[in-house]
């Protein structure tokens, strides 16, 4: 998922459609922290991406399924309440983000990192999403924007990110990213 939300906001859900008749919503998790949609406090809901964010307060919440709960807001009291945030954003502030741990980082700060292919050190392009899968996925987007790859995002593949330079090092398997490389120049025989 791309992100054009101010710095300060992190989305975490996305609320999919009303919950019984009191105002509950069933939320999608796109976050690695369930006491997200389950510890009361602020949180923001955004009807997209670039919309301004609207505060509002969790009073509680429960996982319906592992990637799926249901949470109730104070300013939510009925079914028709609830219907009108059906596909809104919910997002907390990057102040309220929990601590992590070595080799963790907020999804938020991956995307637009440079990528370099560590073999050559070539620059082929810019994490453009990371997608959710048994292993997250990086989606790589060529300099050009034309083509992109998806790479496992795990430590053989991965190993070194820096988030402070905004750059990632991969190292992956043959037939992954080679179409992102520029053709180095062949040496011409003597």
């Amino acid at each position: 998922m791309t992100s054009d939300l101010p710095k300060e906001f992190l989305i975490i859900g996305k609320i999919t459609a009303p919950h019984g008749i009191k105002g509950e919503l069933k939320v999608l998790s796109y976050s690695d922290f369930p006491t997200r949609f389950t510890q009361r406090g602020d949180r923001y809901v955004l009807t997209n991406e670039s919309a301004p964010p609207q505060q509002v307060q969790l009073i509680r919440g429960y996982a319906l399924r592992p990637n799926l709960f249901v949470v109730q807001l104070a300013e939510i009291g009925d079914r028709q309440q609830a219907e009108q945030l059906r596909n809104h954003l919910l997002a907390v502030s990057k102040t309220d983000m929990p601590p992590l741990a070595v080799d963790e980082f907020h999804v938020s700060d991956l995307i637009g990192c440079r990528v370099i292919y560590q073999p050559d050190q070539q620059q082929i392009g810019l994490v453009s999403a990371v997608l959710p899968a048994g292993n997250d996925l990086l989606e790589i987007t060529s300099l050009d924007g034309k083509q992109s790859a998806l790479v496992p995002f795990v430590k053989a593949i991965v190993p070194v990110v820096d988030i402070q330079q905004k750059r990632i090092e991969i190292l992956p398997p043959a037939g992954l990213v080679e179409h992102l490389l520029c053709p180095q120049p062949k040496e011409l025989e003597p």
